[in-house]
């Protein structure tokens, strides 16, 4: 059941509405730029009014977001961008709320807020960059670098596991989580307005360049040689197939998921068709957890299960409240319990 009731315009806006008069400062190249093109692109999609978005962030690169979009914002402190939007979106049910984060600024400071979020399942859209990198620090290793990664903090290689972003929200309880890559501002945009159609905390992880300080990190499946093997691309209800031609898919084995060749190893009926839907998290965290070279890695709309959200539970407690509460006025609470004079 849909409990948003954000007010809709009955304009036709359109990308030019939603961008702001400031400088883009980002590095040349840098991902972060297709990801705003994108962002522009799906606000006028989703159909609400330009007053009724808010872009929250809290410190990093692209914490610099709201700043780029014309749109109410706020720009918080180091990792609490998930606390100021919770505060937000309780108290102001007409805002459609926007979270661009990094995976340093949610995943190591803003961990527990990150975490309870999702676990809460707040009516907000998270847009986690991943460039596995701390940029705007200047190149020390994040939660995400992966195994053995050389930078300014880890000069003989990171011996920290990284976090695979999927696991944790699907682990905090997540009702929504994608994935896409910059390389692809159109996807993009298509996932993001199925974030924006889902109730509760959607999470989409951006796989993003940082040309300056970890170049390259997500070419093992954005290279030319490689994308279309390394690339499942989620549709809902359709065949899991991948590679140059289609011809190889996944498939529920004994022991998990596992790939197939078409008309070698497998038939067509083996290949498993995406349920993105499914309230039952278990193929959606494999899916997650998928990743080169022994599987392609997935993309799109991984799972956007249904679920009621904290802020309509929470209404629904007030509403309760003040129907059935003795509490009707300060008087009545400086007068309830065990009262005295002096």
């Amino acid at each position: 059941m849909s409990y948003k009731t954000i007010e809709r315009t009955t304009e036709q806006l359109t990308k030019e509405d939603f961008a702001s008069d400031q400088m883009v400062r980002w590095c040349p190249g840098c991902g972060n730029h297709a990801i705003l093109a994108a962002v522009e692109n799906v606000f006028p999609l989703i159909g609400y009014k330009k007053e009724n978005f808010c872009v929250i962030s809290g410190i990093g690169c692209s914490s610099r977001f709201p700043y780029y979009m014309n749109t109410y914002g706020f720009h918080g402190i180091h990792g609490r961008a998930n606390a100021i939007a919770t505060g937000v979106r309780l108290f102001n049910r007409g805002l459609s709320v926007w979270i661009p984060t990094g995976d340093g600024d949610s995943l190591a400071i803003g961990g527990n807020h990150f975490i309870h979020i999702i676990r809460r399942n707040l009516d907000v859209n998270i847009m986690l960059f991943n460039n596995e990198i701390y940029g705007l620090t200047k190149g020390q290793y994040s939660p995400t670098s992966k195994i053995g990664k050389v930078t300014k903090t880890s000069p003989y290689g990171t011996i920290e596991h990284p976090f695979n972003v999927g696991e944790l929200v699907m682990g905090a309880q997540g009702t929504f989580f994608a994935r896409v890559i910059d390389t692809n501002p159109k996807f993009i945009t298509e996932v993001l307005l199925e974030a924006a159609k889902h109730d509760g905390t959607s999470v989409v992880e951006m796989l993003q360049n940082c040309v300056i300080f970890n170049d390259g990190t997500h070419d093992y499946v954005t290279g030319k040689d490689v994308r279309d093997e390394h690339q499942l691309i989620l549709k809902h209800n359709e065949k899991m197939l991948f590679g140059k031609d289609k011809t190889k898919g996944i498939k529920l084995g004994m022991h998990g998921l596992e790939v197939i060749e078409i008309g070698k190893n497998g038939t067509i009926d083996d290949v498993l068709v995406h349920d993105m839907y499914r309230k039952d998290e278990g193929i959606h965290l494999m899916l997650a957890q998928m990743k080169p070279p022994h599987f392609p890695i997935a993309l799109g709309v991984i799972r956007s299960a249904d679920y009621d959200t904290y802020d309509a539970l929470f209404e629904e407690q007030i509403v309760t409240a003040q129907k059935t509460g003795k509490i009707r006025s300060v008087d009545d609470i400086l007068n309830s319990g065990d009262t005295w004079e002096v």
